[in-house]
């Protein structure tokens, strides 16, 4: 009976750590700490050395929850992630997620080697520790603060910090067996590095295109295609580790065909992922707080602190101004690109990788990797909304969007419908707008259920369900946010072939002598561009008037309010012939095009 008692202490007590976990998030959201921080104090407040007084040293049960709860944040990163988003910045982010993770190892190095007395290998494992950055920490913090970055910084760091994961773990894992074993010869290192790149892609786009099919095509009972995709996830990493690959890109790369197809119960897997990765973060963080000893902490503080600041102020800032230079980015985002590079539970959890080999100095690498993410979370976390403003990087804050609620539609998958709360500043209730490829079905209003005719017209305070492709469906979401009002734009703006936003078509039909619908000669450009865009505008959409092109030359408020009229007898120039680069990139592109097309 005592052996019982002592599952049942030890449940009671596991479950404690983390319901205080989640507990302790509201206070931190609040004050707008970072959540990492919180978990692993909670850790270390349970421990030997703590008040809490929990005595853990079980390496292989921390590596196991560190491996799964990885593989779910990576896979749930890689299911959120757009093809249009990984198009747009797979230059940059790629660069910095190997080249950047390299060179930022190899400048702390000499600092590591000098302030801990380590020898060259052993100090590049302490660069590789704590070299990649964490997606987590980075996005938590920037939606905690109420940041919108710009647009391609964003995209850069998400998948910057989604990809480099695989490429720190390869590193560490080749030094840990290059300090152990002693067989490390450059060659060897970069087939082994081939081999875990390709066959960990591979693994990870076939076992992704796999589950789509199985999705799509198995008849599962509600309720289990959410634990199906979950547990498939697991597979394909467990399958691609033992085949000697990253199993880490595999989860990644698995995650982001499933999240670009038409699948099945989608919403529901992504409503479970999210749950099952802040379950899983949440355990990962204390049981590695847990593991920490702040005697040890101590010790070695000195020379942590010193590696911390040499690579939060000289190593990722000279990586990332090195693997950016080819790229059209501003010194004002590289700098910020830079000081984002936020260090969470990847560095710790590798960290104890050494520890479970039972490499000489392992409790030094986990020590030193414990401080260099406090000083990143503590320095870098609570200043993040201000460097995005000094830096102008942060553009306005827009009000927070609609609670959308999507609902599948069983049998079939181009459908799905789409609910909103109308709100009374909303476009679609100020304008009556909604696009073509949506369709009102119907209304709740006092509780009661209405077709869209019976409660016409709607009014504020109403639920509003669409039919909507759904990957269209977040595009909906601009109709149903309070709209911003739009600065005017310049007068100068006006002329030399540009509009204001708010001019209507019939107007530049007869300045400008086209022939447009008598029905649609009451929307203004603005409207013109909601209605018949899938997706938010952007500075450079276009749209076809008659003869002449519209071209979106500022957006305000979610809005087009300044048009170009791109008029036929306007000759385009030729593009300039590519450089030998561009045409290597145009090749990419269109293989990658060719694989990820439905």
């Amino acid at each position: 009976m005592a052996s019982l008692d002592a599952v049942s202490i030890a449940i009671l007590l596991g479950a404690a750590l983390v319901m205080a976990g989640i507990l302790s998030s509201l206070l931190a959201l609040r004050f707008g700490a970072p959540l990492l921080l919180v978990f692993l104090g909670i850790g270390m407040f349970a421990g030997d050395a703590g008040p809490g007084g929990l005595r853990f040293d079980d390496l292989q049960t921390t590596y196991l929850v560190g491996s799964v709860a990885l593989a779910l944040i990576l896979f749930d990163g890689g299911l959120k992630t757009r093809f249009q988003i990984i198009q747009s910045v797979w230059g940059p982010a790629s660069i910095l997620a190997t080249v950047g993770v390299l060179l930022t190892a190899m400048i702390t190095a000499p600092v590591a080697r000098y302030a801990l007395d380590l020898n060259w290998t052993e100090s590049l494992l302490i660069g590789a520790v704590v070299a990649s950055t964490d997606a987590a920490a980075v996005f938590l913090l920037v939606h905690a603060q109420g940041l919108r970055l710009r647009p391609r910084v964003g995209a850069t760091l998400e998948v910057e910090s989604g990809t480099n994961d695989p490429f720190a773990v390869f590193l560490t894992l080749m030094l840990v067996e290059l300090i152990s074993v002693g067989d490390g010869s450059l060659t060897r290192v970069l087939m082994q590095l081939a081999w875990d790149a390709l066959f960990g892609a591979v693994f990870g786009v076939i076992g992704g295109l796999l589950v789509v099919l199985a999705l799509n095509r198995v008849a599962l009972p509600q309720g289990l295609h959410a634990p199906f995709v979950t547990t498939a996830a697991l597979v394909i990493f467990g399958a691609t580790q033992m085949a000697h690959a990253s199993g880490f890109l595999a989860v990644y790369l698995a995650g982001i065909v499933i999240g670009n197809r038409p699948t099945r119960a989608h919403n529901s897997v992504v409503t479970f992922l999210d749950a099952a990765t802040w379950l899983a973060q949440i355990v990962m963080f204390v049981l590695l707080g847990l593991l920490a000893s702040p005697q040890r902490l101590l010790s070695s503080a000195v020379p942590a602190v010193v590696v911390a600041f040499a690579l939060m102020l000289v190593a990722r800032p000279v990586a990332v101004f090195i693997c950016l230079a080819p790229f059209r980015f501003s010194w004002r985002e590289r700098l910020f690109i830079a000081w984002v590079g936020l260090r969470g539970a990847v560095g710790i959890f590798l960290a104890s990788i050494p520890m479970l080999v039972g490499l000489s100095h392992a409790y030094l690498y986990f020590d030193v990797a414990f401080v260099v993410v406090l000083i990143s979370l503590l320095l870098q976390g609570w200043t993040l909304g201000f460097a995005a403003r000094a830096l102008h990087v942060a553009l306005p804050r827009a009000d927070r969007g609609p609670r959308r609620v999507e609902l599948d539609l069983p049998g079939q998958l181009e459908q799905q419908l789409v609910g909103y709360a109308v709100r009374p500043k909303s476009l679609y209730l100020k304008r009556g707008l909604i696009p073509s490829w949506s369709k009102p079905t119907l209304v709740i209003r006092d509780e009661r259920i209405l077709m869209p005719d019976e409660a016409a017209p709607i009014v504020a305070g109403d639920y509003l369900y669409l039919l909507a492709p759904p990957e269209k469906a977040q595009a909906l979401d601009r109709f149903f946010t309070d709209m911003v009002p739009s600065a005017m734009p310049d007068p100068h703006l006006l002329g030399d072939f540009m509009v204001a936003g708010d001019v209507t078509l019939g107007d530049i039909a007869v300045a400008y002598g086209l022939n447009v619908d008598p029905s649609d000669a009451h929307l203004t450009a603005a409207d013109y561009f909601d209605i018949h865009l899938d997706h938010a505008p952007k500075q450079g959409a276009t749209l076809p008037l008659d003869s002449i092109v519209l071209v979106a030359r500022s957006i305000g408020g979610g809005r087009v309010n300044v048009v170009g009229l791109r008029l036929p007898e306007d000759e385009e120039a030729p593009p300039p012939p590519l450089s030998p680069l561009g045409r290597v990139k145009r090749t990419a592109a269109r293989a990658w095009s060719l694989l990820t097309e439905p």
